[in-house]
This record gives C-alpha cells, structure tokens and sequence, in this order.
C-alpha cells in the first residue's frame, strides 16, 4: 500500500496535535508519515513520543525551522519535498495576542501580524509551488472566524487572519484547474492553552472536536469550511450587520 505522507506546520499547536493524532489512529500499519514541523525541538519530540505510543507503525519525523525567514521556510520546505510529494500539508501556528497590549507595543503587533498573517502565506505559498508542478495534494490553513470583520476586541489578530483568508481565496483560484485543493479552515473560539485565558467569558469549543472537522474537511477537499459549522451562520450575522448599528456593539 502506498504511503501517505501528510506535512504538518505549528505542529506543537494544540489544534495540530489533535489533527495528528486523529490521522494516525485511523492509519493502517505503514500506511502514514507524519511530518512535524516546528520552531522547538523538545516540543515537538513530545507531541512525536505521544503518536509513536497511540500508532507505533505510524513513521514520524520532527523537524525544526526559523518561522519569521523567508529563506528558511523555503530551505525547509524543498528538503522535505525533495525526500518524495506531500500529498496533505497543514499550516496551523499562530498565537493569539493581548489587543490592548498591540495597541501600545509595536513590536507585539508586529509580531502577532508576523506569526498570524505573514508566516503561514508564506508556507503556504512555497508548499503550494511545489503541488502545483506536481498537480497533486491538499494545502490546509487555519484561519480564524476573527478575520472576518474587523473587532475592536482582537482587529490585530483579526487583521493577520484576514490576510489568510483572502491569500486562500486567491491561492484556490489560481490552482483551480489543477488536482491541488485548498481548503481554509475558520475556527471559532476552541479549547486550547492558547485561549485559557477565555475560559468562563466564552463557551469553548473541546479542540478534539475541532480537530475532527479539520481532518472531514481535508477528506473532502472542501474550500471553507467553519468549525463548529455554527460559526458559519453566526459570522454571515455579524459581517452583515450596519456599521451604525455594528459600532454600538461592545463584541
């Protein structure tokens, strides 16, 4: 049987994790590869050690990468395709940052701008070059339901995945007529360290069941997909709502 090979970005990000250990309990004895790439070796080692118990036939490989150079994104993602195609790869770093705290800093709004809005295009795009001569594979990216109108509670975080969003749009058109998919993944608010400060001001999505969507929406090729699919009636709601009525709203 032919191996799988499925390429995963952030993948020390809760969200990625779930994702890898849903494709590796399904997998049939080596039949997967799972490749990890990540900014922290030690992390990544972690989330490797945990695939190797739950699907010991399951092949892993951690690699570590510089996410804020354009030359080590591209270093990094022609090795791994020189070693054979990527038939499924999944961006999902970020992080989400303190708004007030943007508004005073410049460089954590730089940063937050950086790791949420111009890193992941720029996998996105190195990847996509290669599937494309290949005219093969699934390109994911995580987006946020944030990026769909601008907030005053999180606009720089907002911002940075409305970048993804409209780079996802643009990067299906231009692989339209070819066998490479692109699916953007909007998630609502999940269940994640990276939002345990939320726990209580919002109901949480449980991230394995983000992971889940994930992982349907990637079977099936879809273009957007809102996970949970709720996010998708809520943000049509609040894109749509007037301005003169929108700017009296505390959200």
């Amino acid at each position: 049987m032919t191996t799988q090979r499925i390429l995963i970005i952030g993948a020390t990000s809760a969200m990625a994790e779930h994702c890898a250990r849903t494709w590796a309990d399904r997998a049939a004895a080596d039949t997967l590869a799972l490749i990890l790439v990540g900014r922290d070796l030690s992390r990544l080692d972690r989330v490797a050690a945990d695939l190797h118990v739950r699907a010991p036939k399951v092949r892993v490989e951690s690699i570590v990468s510089d996410f804020a150079k354009p030359e080590a994104i591209r270093a990094t993602i022609d090795a791994i395709h020189a070693q054979g195609r990527i038939d499924v790869a999944l961006i999902a770093h970020g992080l989400l940052p303190d708004q007030a705290q943007c508004q005073q800093d410049l460089t954590a709004c730089a940063e937050a701008l950086e790791v949420n809005g111009l890193s992941p295009v720029l996998f996105a795009e190195a990847i996509a070059g290669h599937m494309e001569k290949a005219s093969h594979g699934t390109l994911a990216i995580i987006g946020s339901v944030a990026g769909d109108r601008g907030r005053k509670s999180n606009y720089v975080y907002g911002a940075a995945k409305g970048l993804v969003s409209r780079y996802a749009q643009g990067l299906q058109h231009r692989l339209a007529s070819t066998q490479v998919k692109v699916v953007l993944i909007k998630p609502g608010p999940t269940d994640t360290p990276m939002t345990a400060h939320l726990k209580g001001a919002a109901k949480l999505t449980p991230v394995s069941d983000v992971a889940i969507t994930i992982v349907k929406a990637i079977d099936a090729g879809k273009a957007t997909v809102y996970a949970p699919g709720k996010w998708l009636i809520i943000m049509h709601i609040i894109r749509h709502i007037p301005a003169f009525i929108f700017n009296k709203i505390n959200i």
